[in-house]
């Protein structure tokens, strides 16, 4: 091992020897109540399933729900296989709490641009089609007409939809058909040519894809504001009474107004 260069008269060195008990514990902060309420955690995502109540509402993950007898919605495999899969997750075996409980259940709506219409895409990727003869598939890559489904709000039953095959050009709706040799007693068809209580479907979908709840939920991140942020605009340091006011007229509305009042009240004591 290489040593340090020594000159004749050098003292040696000392080593230090480390004190545990001589290190200082770090001093902690006091955290002003404004403080703590800004270094909260942002709430996870809404992954709660509510019902679209209009077409405009659909969007994101989504379940389409059949009427039949037992509760199911419509699924496919791996292979594009299309078929009906009895529903576990619901209260009650109410079809509006339905929730999805295997990924094949669930699809992608979309909005077909220039459009009303929609597709939905299954977990592998592919769309789900209906041919002219009323068969439905999820095997195709690519949209068509075939792929694109208009959803038309039941006049009976309100939050539930027809869904009018190749994009509201065919008079035909996708609906269900009894049938022992179906998969869960369903056969998923798309030939009815009238709405009828065998074409209305319900679709449910993610809370957080909803409009309106959306909405509500950009307007809540607005109002919320930092302590920083609000001493930036006013340009000065704030006390706690002030921070309130600003905050509390961020949120009905009248920030402006106060914010105004409070750069005022501040040249007022400056030059007091």
């Amino acid at each position: 091992m290489v040593k340090p260069l020594t000159f004749k008269g050098d003292k040696p060195k000392k080593r230090k020897q480390r004190d545990p008990d001589s290190e200082k514990t770090p001093k902690t902060r006091k955290v002003e109540p404004s403080e703590a309420a800004e270094n909260d955690d942002n709430p996870p995502e809404d992954q709660s399933w509510v019902s679209a109540e209009a077409a405009s509402d659909i969007a994101g993950p989504v379940v389409l729900v059949l009427p039949s007898d037992e509760p199911t919605c419509v699924a496919c495999d791996a292979n594009g296989k299309v078929f009906a899969s009895v529903l576990e997750n619901l209260i009650e075996g109410d079809p509006s709490t339905a929730e999805p409980h295997d990924v094949r259940q669930v699809w992608i709506a979309s909005r077909v641009a220039g459009t009303e219409s929609f597709t939905f895409k299954g977990h592998h990727g592919k769309y789900l089609s209906c041919d002219s003869h009323g068969l439905f598939s999820a095997d195709t890559a690519a949209v068509s007409h075939y792929e694109s489904f208009l959803a038309i709000p039941s006049p009976d039953i309100p939050g539930t939809f027809s869904l009018q095959t190749r994009g509201g050009d065919a008079e035909s709706f996708l609906c269900v058909k009894e049938s022992a040799k179906a998969t869960g007693g369903v056969e998923i068809r798309g030939d009815a040519s009238a709405i009828s209580f065998d074409t209305t479907v319900r679709i449910r979908m993610q809370a957080r894809f909803k409009p309106r709840l959306r909405v509500a939920k950009e307007t809540k991140a607005y109002e919320k504001i930092s302590r920083k942020e609000l001493e930036a605009l006013v340009g000065r340091k704030l006390d706690e009474d002030e921070v309130r006011r600003l905050r509390k007229a961020r949120r009905e509305g009248n920030f402006h107004e106060e914010m105004l009042d409070v750069k005022v009240k501040g040249k007022h004591d400056k030059f007091a």
